[in-house]
């Protein structure tokens, strides 16, 4: 199926829904419906700690981003910016094949 995108290459969540609904021959409601499944699915997988595996397309997970030292560019005052977990993505062959 080949993808008609805007022309500043962008493809925003209302085109993925209408895409989702041509591709599987549902409606858009019903693509809404199985975006945001996926979404939260993702979501709250990552919020308890674990990963989401699709083969062919790629990983999700969390990172463990430790405390660091940082400047204020504005002020250069030092200050401590606090470890953080960072959800990441990272591209399945099949997925990188594909865009290369």
């Amino acid at each position: 199926m080949t993808v008609n995108l805007k022309e500043n290459n962008l493809m925003n969540k209302a085109d993925l829904i209408e895409l989702i609904a041509q591709s599987a021959g549902i409606n858009k409601t019903q693509a809404t419906a199985a975006l945001q499944a996926v979404e939260k699915g993702v979501i709250d997988a990552l919020a308890s700690g674990g990963t989401v595996e699709l083969k062919g397309f790629g990983t999700f997970k969390i990172t463990q981003r430790a405390e660091r030292k940082g400047r204020n560019p504005k002020t250069g005052e030092e200050l401590v910016i606090p470890a953080t977990n960072s959800p990441t993505f990272k591209a399945g062959k099949a997925f990188k094949e594909a865009v290369n």
